[in-house]
């Protein structure tokens, strides 16, 4: 987790149970570290993906136009959960690799929503090197990070991701339904396991140890 900057812990009214700043004179960057140490901030990644998770197990017969929107939008709110995220890591050592994420999701979300009438094949491998990616980086971060609390789940999710990732890509999907149902599939999966850090972090937070670990335990898939 990212230290304040300030002069005094952020024990004051101006901040929420969470660590997020409520303060509207605070530097922007502290804001957006509290927020994105809140367990809060992370039950809303995982709700975004288990909406479009859920949408298209429910909803097997979308055409390709509508799935690439969905996935689309997907990428693209994840990156911004993404990019909050990435103020509440130590140092620019870790910052710079989630925020690189970060851009990686939206890219990957603006190239589905431009051209939303793309093959099977350029949607799978976009999806597939973006969880890719997050599950490498994610599992580097579970490993690198001595300290990390909760490092079971991350770890877990990490995996999933590159699975996911693999899977994605090495697998010939011939129609939208088929990658409709393995997509599906896998965000539920992975959002399930982003509301278990969530849980786990909000723990965390109430027995006080978000005044003492030095890192963020939320994964980056």
């Amino acid at each position: 987790m990212t230290a304040s900057r300030g002069p005094a812990p952020p024990t004051g009214p101006e901040h929420t149970h969470g660590g997020a700043a409520a303060g509207p004179l605070g530097d922007p960057a502290d804001v957006l570290a509290g927020l994105g140490r809140s367990w809060t901030w992370i039950l809303g990644s995982a709700v975004a993906m288990l909406v479009p998770g859920i949408l298209v197990l429910v909803w097997p017969g979308a055409t390709l136009h509508v799935l690439a929107v969905v996935i689309g939008l997907y990428l693209l709110v994840i990156g911004v959960f993404r990019f909050v995220a990435a103020f509440a890591r130590e140092g620019a050592g870790e910052r710079l690799p989630a925020l690189l994420l970060a851009l990686l999701f939206v890219l990957a979300g603006v190239l589905c929503l431009r051209n939303p009438l793309q093959t099977i094949a350029a949607l799978s491998v976009i999806v597939g090197v973006v969880w890719l990616v997050s599950g490498v980086l994610t599992l580097y971060t579970a490993i690198a990070t001595k300290d990390l609390p909760h490092r079971g789940i991350v770890l877990g999710v990490a995996i999933l991701g590159i699975v996911a990732g693999i899977v994605v890509l090495a697998l010939p999907l011939e129609s939208a339904r088929a990658l409709t149902r393995l997509l599906g599939v896998w965000l539920v999966l992975l959002g399930i396991a982003e509301a278990a850090v969530a849980f786990a972090w909000r723990h965390a937070l109430h027995k006080g140890e978000h005044a003492t670990a030095p890192h963020d335990p939320r994964p980056t898939v």
